[in-house]
C-alpha cells in the first residue's frame, strides 16, 4: 500500500494530534495509521520494512567501544532511528540506555509501541534517564558496572553543552571517547543540523552540516549516519 505522505511527515502530524488533543503518542500514531489505511502503526511501520532494515543495519555495523553519530533535521527520524537501534540491541540480551531532555518516558514507551516493541518487556535491560544533570559525567555514572556491549543513545549531542557549570562539549566527548573505549560501550549520539543545510543542493547533510556553538572534533566518532526525506548515508570516519 502507497502512503500519500512521507512517513517522517505522517509522524509529525501524529506528535501535533498527540500534543492538541492531549492523547499518547502511540494512540496518535495508531489514528493517522488508520487515516492512511492501516489498522494500526506497527502495522504501517512493519509494512514499511525499509526503517527497521536501517537500524538492524547500522546496529551490525557498531562494535563495541564505537561513537556513532546521527545527524538530521527534526522530523526526519534520528530519533525514532535511535530508540530503533536500541532496540535491536536489547533484542539480542544486550542492555541499552536512552538519555534525554526532549522526551518524558511515557512518550519513549509510545514511540517503542510504534516500532512494534513493549518497552516494559526489556525489563531491567532498559534505562531511560531525563534528568537535567546529564553530562559526560552523569552518564558515566549512571552507565557503571554495565556489561561491555552496552549501547547508549545520547539525545542529544548539543544538549552536553547547555550548561556553563558542565566542562566544555569537546572535554565531554572526549571523555564519553575514553568511556566507550575502556567500557566497550557503544555511544549513539543525536545531533542537530545546522538550519542553512539545503535539500536542493545535497540529498543529505553531512558532517558540514552539525550545528555546534563551540568547536568540537568530530573524528572523534567513529561512524556517521545522515537522514533526510527517506534518504540515508552511513559511513565511517576518514
Amino acid at each position: 500500500m502507497r502512503l500519500t505522505t512521507p512517513i517522517h511527515q505522517l509522524k509529525r502530524a501524529a506528535r501535533l494530534m498527540a500534543r492538541r488533543e492531549r492523547i499518547p503518542l502511540h494512540a496518535a500514531l495508531d489514528r493517522v495509521a488508520m487515516s492512511e489505511g492501516f489498522g494500526s502503526w506497527s502495522l504501517l511501520a512493519t509494512t514499511r520494512a525499509a526503517p527497521a532494515s536501517r537500524a538492524r543495519q547500522v546496529w551490525m555495523s557498531l562494535d563495541e567501544g564505537d561513537m556513532l553519530l546521527i545527524g538530521a533535521r527534526p522530523g526526519q527520524g534520528k530519533t525514532l532511528l535511535g530508540l530503533e537501534i536500541a532496540g535491536e540491541a536489547m533484542k539480542r540480551g544486550r542492555r541499552a540506555a536512552f538519555f534525554t531532555l526532549e522526551y518524558t518516558v511515557r512518550e519513549v514507551a509510545g514511540r517503542f509501541a510504534a516500532l512494534g516493541m513493549d518497552a516494559a518487556g526489556f525489563g531491567d535491560r532498559f534505562l531511560f534517564d531525563d534528568s537535567d544533570a546529564i553530562c559526560a559525567d552523569h552518564i558515566a555514572s549512571r552507565m557503571a558496572g554495565m556489561p561491555r556491549g552496552t549501547l547508549a543513545v545520547i539525545d542529544y549531542l548539543q544538549l552536553l553543552d547547555r550548561r556553563r557549570d558542565h566542562p566544555d562539549l569537546a572535554a565531554q566527548v572526549s571523555a564519553l571517547r575514553t568511556l566507550a573505549r575502556d567500557k566497550g560501550f557503544s555511544l549513539v549520539f543525536l545531533s542537530q543540523i545546522d538550519r542553512s543545510f539545503d535539500p536542493t543542493r545535497k540529498a543529505c547533510p553531512d558532517i558540514g552540516d552539525v550545528r555546534l556553538a563551540n568547536p568540537l572534533d568530530l573524528g572523534l566518532f567513529d561512524k556517521r549516519c545522515f537522514l533526510h526525506a527517506g534518504h540515508v548515508v552511513l559511513e565511517r570516519a576518514a
